[in-house]
């Protein structure tokens, strides 16, 4: 089976990182995986093996008041025009058996430049591939009136909505209003989660990590000044995240010592994590199930600046079934980051929730058996 994937990132890395982790359970089961992503590079995804396209980079203004490019300049209808070229070329020569877009229709509706007319080619070939909306389990609240309405209509185009997570911890009704026009489409697969992870070589007591590292400065700064409030025998290791400018990332590098490592990006997160007391973090999909899957403790600090949901949310749920301490990010200080990191050390070895963690793998079985039914 064909299959081509289209993902988008703008802000961060954790879309991409979702997306490649699916497109490898693909390629295990035996399908040929195209990923067409459309932001700037990432080293390591998509993952070796895995074919790529790539469309020319756009990326999030500040504050998601628009597209520019890698250079930061607004895009312009010649700039879309390239770019819905590109991807409708590349689609006639794959001649997909099954189309996966990420996040749409119920978000990246910055895009539907070129979705829209991906959609029209889809439905136009005589033999339609098989076409999947994949989402996380939990969605950002749209605040403008009749885009839900919006989405449903656009999700009459689609086969079926694959929701990456458990039911058991997150439905779709919780942050779609309108889930139930689309129940007969919606699919979980569980969440996408990495395998049980083997220790980190080097191990330490707490683990602070960004992302992608584009909005997580302030809260790696707050837990450096929390370690001055906390018992010095503790060992740190602080991940920036590859998308830290630089300069910041220079300042937080220069305080490191004999107690406090510091480092942009970890393939072995899960490792570290697994062998941590704690882990501090935003409370992103792909952190998360990092987190579930190595069974720590975590403080989380969930991203909220511009009317962002999702992550609030995903938080307050872990808080409540007592995996986790969520700390508002408005009005952070090292003092409240401390008092959580004391008492997420307290919590641990305290049991964990059973979650299905295995979101690659069923999203690559549920595509074979749907396409086995048409």
């Amino acid at each position: 089976m064909k299959v081509m994937f289209y993902v988008q990132h703008l802000l961060g890395i954790g879309h991409l990182a979702r997306a490649s982790r699916i497109a490898e359970a693909m390629a295990a089961q035996g399908m040929s995986v195209t990923m067409v992503t459309g932001g700037l590079p990432v080293p390591g995804f998509p993952a070796p093996g895995i074919a790529n396209l790539t469309l020319p980079p756009i990326v999030a203004a500040e504050g998601f008041s628009g597209l520019v490019d890698q250079d930061g300049q607004p895009i312009d209808d010649a700039f879309r025009a390239r770019r819905r070229d590109a991807l409708l070329s590349a689609f006639d020569q794959l001649a997909p058996d099954s189309l996966l877009i990420e996040a749409f229709p119920f978000g990246r509706r910055q895009v539907r430049f070129e979705l829209l007319p991906l959609l029209d080619a889809a439905h136009a070939r005589p033999n339609r591939p098989l076409t999947l909306s994949s989402v996380r389990d939990i969605l950002q609240a749209n605040r403008k009136p009749g885009r839900d309405e919006e989405t449903v209509e656009t999700l009459e185009r689609f086969d079926a909505v694959l929701v990456h997570g458990d039911p058991a911890f997150a439905r779709i009704e919780e942050s779609f209003p309108l889930a139930a026009r689309i129940a007969g489409k919606v699919r979980y697969t569980g969440l996408v989660a990495p395998p049980a992870p083997l220790p980190a070589p080097d191990r330490h007591d707490i683990v602070v990590s960004a992302g992608g590292g584009a909005v997580g400065a302030e809260l790696i700064r707050c837990a450096i000044a929390a370690r001055d409030l906390l018992p010095g025998d503790l060992d740190w290791c602080v991940l920036t995240g590859p998308n830290l400018p630089q300069p910041e990332y220079d300042a937080i590098a220069a305080m490191a010592g004999p107690r406090l490592t510091v480092e942009r990006f970890r393939k072995d997160l899960a490792g570290l994590m697994a062998s941590a007391r704690v882990s501090v973090s935003q409370a992103g999909y792909n952190t998360v199930c990092d987190m579930l899957v190595a069974g720590c403790q975590s403080v989380l600090v969930p991203y909220a600046s511009g009317g962002e949901t999702e992550q609030s949310l995903r938080a307050d749920k872990l808080a409540a079934l007592g995996l986790a301490s969520s700390l508002p990010e408005d009005g952070l200080t090292p003092t409240a980051m401390a008092a959580a990191i004391r008492a997420a050390l307290a919590r641990s070895g305290q049991p964990r929730l059973a979650l299905r963690l295995d979101g690659a793998a069923e999203t690559a079985r549920m595509l074979s058996r749907m396409a086995a039914a048409r």
